[in-house]
């Protein structure tokens, strides 16, 4: 199937998120680790951390205000364009993205700002979209509208 052609199903993670820049050499955020999505990522360069907001000290520099949309797996290590085919979309719409992978799937941070702009651009591409909960579905395509 070619990249233009391919669909798949996203569901909205409940809750606002931040992402942390720690220094290489700092210790363990024990603090992140909490809650059913989370990223703590090491590099010889630095330490990344998505969780959600309200887990992030007051004296950590963050930025929040990021939602999460998970790609509906397990995928194939080997498959390709999963990633290609979400963010072709999202670009177009002028989204940006901040992505992560797991061993099963894909996760796209949007801004909260953006996020009905790119709920909107990945239907458009034909992508399904599911809302946490019918009240956070209705409150978003009543906003959408608006």
């Amino acid at each position: 199937m070619s990249r233009s052609k391919r669909r798949f199903d996203l569901t909205v993670l409940p809750g606002s998120f931040a992402i942390v820049h720690l220094a290489a050499a700092a210790p363990f955020p024990r603090w992140a680790v909490q809650g059913e999505f989370f990223s703590v990522t090491r590099t010889s360069d630095e330490v990344s951390v998505v969780c959600t907001a309200d887990q992030v000290p007051k004296d950590v520099k963050a930025e929040a205000g990021w939602r999460v949309l998970k790609v509906k797996g397990p995928f194939a290590l080997s498959e390709i364009g999963v990633l290609a085919a979400l963010s072709a979309s999202l670009a177009a719409a002028k989204v940006s993205l901040f992505a992560i992978s797991t061993f099963d799937t894909d996760y796209l941070l949007v801004s909260e700002k953006r996020l009905l702009a790119a709920i909107a651009a990945l239907r458009g591409a034909g992508h399904r979209i599911r809302e946490p909960g019918a009240a956070a579905s209705h409150n978003l395509s009543r906003r959408k509208k608006g």
